[in-house]
């Protein structure tokens, strides 16, 4: 197939991106929009040639092309659908060109991925899916090609669908029927059914659990060995520092039988949502995974932290703590002897402080939260410490309360705990921070764009900036109300010169060089607005809802 040097008259191809059996991937350009827009156009060919099979693929290629405009429409981590084009008998898909890179090429780039990375591609994929299976539709074709990682705000976006792939591959049979002469999938990634031309909505799911792996071990499906008993896939011993509660996830995605998976991508997204492993150790499950054994149920609730060995655990089961257990050459009535000899001093140095009491304080009625901070005291309240307590006189008039709890022998009832609370202290590194930044320079190509996108702005903004930037007087909606939206040819940051964090806020001052053309409704451009500068900027940033994000930005030199 050769494309055409200028499509429809509009978009002007550049170079090739890829290539395979049903046809080529060009990176173009559209010539009839002021800003030339980059696109991504896909010349699809169909496997026979025949008239009346021309027609059937031509309908259906409409038809499936509706469908790519809706999902692209619906969901912003999938490629939207310009144009759908018809020329010399050839077919075309003119979508959104997303600068990003694939989880192949950032696994050959970086190496294998950790846990915690998987886990987040996981959680970030899984409610676009559910997107697309909610359209009753099945991708068909997931791996680690077809998963891209935007450049400008580090989302998957999922490319490729497989419907249109099936259209192109229509045949007449013998009996002059019309059927799909291959079956759409990538060999090793795909599930028995879906080989058998039958795919369900978990076959997605189970395409995606190998990618996954793959991204664990740098292992493609067809290197990994199965169990020939069960056909269970043999891949855990590859990567022997997951979690157990992980590697449950997996091992369901990925079972032979859609009975045996997932029944939906929301339902594997709670799993992952609930079985992320605590900081505190958990005793591992009496049936510890192994590679001769088939996967286990997934947890159903949240692994609970416990303090010692409950009922139906064996107390010689491994801890899991992120490390190997160690043994310590303890025997169990070492260790009662030892907690009970720490408890009996406790005790006596309670009693014994009680006694140096002349007039102890009556306890509040009520228990005493101890791990909650309390006021900075007032001049008219004393300080309380553990060191120093100073004897209370009795109130003139002692109200007896009808139940007197005992104060702890540890800490008392009335001393002043904010010494030992330590508040939560959120990191924050220089390079985090000047990644935060890069990130919203970036996000100002779609939200002040022709897109005029507002999900950046939720993602990477806190008021006042998110009021002033997707808020209902906000600039997105001003540039949108007036037809006009912003081009930005170079993005870069020169240098960082002062950063600084103080708890959960912090402020960084940067040098950034950006060029930036404001074209008018009638694509003019506006002269005002349009420049190639290098300012100095300084961004005021903010912790909240368990990341940082951008509160403010104030241009100091321009």
């Amino acid at each position: 197939m050769i494309a055409p040097t200028i499509l429809n008259n509009r978009y002007r191809v550049i170079r090739v991106l890829g290539s395979g059996g049903f046809g080529e991937t060009f990176l173009a350009e559209d010539t009839q929009m002021p800003s030339g827009r980059r696109c991504v156009i896909k010349l699809l060919k169909p496997v026979v040639n025949n008239p009346q099979v021309y027609q059937l693929v031509k309908e259906r290629f409409q038809r499936e092309a509706a469908i790519l405009e809706e999902l692209g429409d619906g969901s912003n981590q999938i490629p939207r659908l310009y144009a759908y084009l018809v020329e010399n008998d050839q077919f075309f898909l003119v979508q959104e060109y997303i600068e990003g890179q694939t989880l192949a090429e950032k696994l050959q780039q970086h190496g294998l991925l950790s846990e915690s990375s998987v886990r987040e591609i996981l959680t970030n994929i899984l409610p676009t899916l559910d997107y697309v299976h909610s359209k009753r539709i099945v991708h068909r074709d997931i791996k680690p090609e077809n998963i891209l990682i935007r450049n400008y705000d580090g989302k998957t976006v999922l490319i490729d669908f497989g419907a249109v792939k099936e259209t192109m591959g229509t045949v007449m049979t013998a009996s002059g029927n019309f059927s799909t002469s291959i079956v759409i999938g990538t060999p090793g990634f795909m599930p028995s059914e879906q080989t058998a031309g039958r795919p369900v909505f978990s076959s997605d799911l189970y395409s995606l659990g190998l990618t996954a792996i793959y991204l664990l071990t740098g292992k493609i499906p067809q290197q990994l060995a199965s169990d020939p008993a069960t056909g269970e896939i043999l891949w855990r011993h590859h990567a022997l520092s997951i979690s157990p509660s992980f590697v449950s996830i997996l091992d369901r995605a990925i079972a032979s039988y859609p009975r045996d998976r997932y029944s939906s991508a929301k339902e594997m997204l709670q799993a992952l949502q609930m079985g992320v492993p605590p900081i505190a150790p958990i005793i591992q499950p009496s049936n510890p995974i192994s590679v001769s054994t088939p996967p286990p149920v997934p947890y159903a609730q949240p692994p609970k932290v416990v303090s010692a060995t409950p009922a139906g655990f064996s107390s010689q089961q491994p801890v899991y703590s992120g490390r190997s257990p160690q043994n310590h050459g303890m025997n169990d009535w070492q260790k009662a002897v030892i907690i009970g000899g720490v408890i009996g001093v406790c005790v006596v140095a309670g009693l014994w402080l009680r006694e140096q009491l002349p007039n102890p304080p009556q306890p509040s009625p009520s228990p005493t939260v101890v791990n909650v901070p309390t006021p900075s005291p007032t001049p008219s309240e004393p300080t309380r410490t553990i060191s120093n307590i100073q004897p209370q006189s009795p109130s003139p008039s002692p109200v007896q309360p009808t139940f007197s709890p005992e104060p702890s022998p540890d800490i008392p009832s009335n001393t002043n705990t904010s010494s030992i609370t330590t508040p939560f202290q959120p990191e924050l590194t220089t390079t985090d921070a000047e990644n935060l930044i890069y990130k919203w320079l970036q996000a100002k190509r779609v939200m002040f764009g022709r897109n005029y996108d507002p999900q950046p702005a939720s993602e990477l903004t806190v008021d006042p900036l998110y009021e002033g930037t997707a808020g209902a007087n906000g600039s997105i909606n001003s540039l949108k109300r007036d037809g006009e939206y912003y081009e930005y040819p170079l993005q870069r940051i020169d240098s960082v010169d002062y950063f600084d964090v103080n708890g959960s806020e912090a402020t960084i001052q940067l040098k950034v060089t950006e060029d930036r053309k404001l074209y008018k409704r009638n694509g003019d451009i506006n002269p005002n607005e349009t420049d190639f500068k290098t300012r100095t900027v300084i961004y005021k940033l903010k912790f909240d809802d368990d990341r940082w994000k951008i509160a403010s930005f104030e241009i100091i030199k321009d």
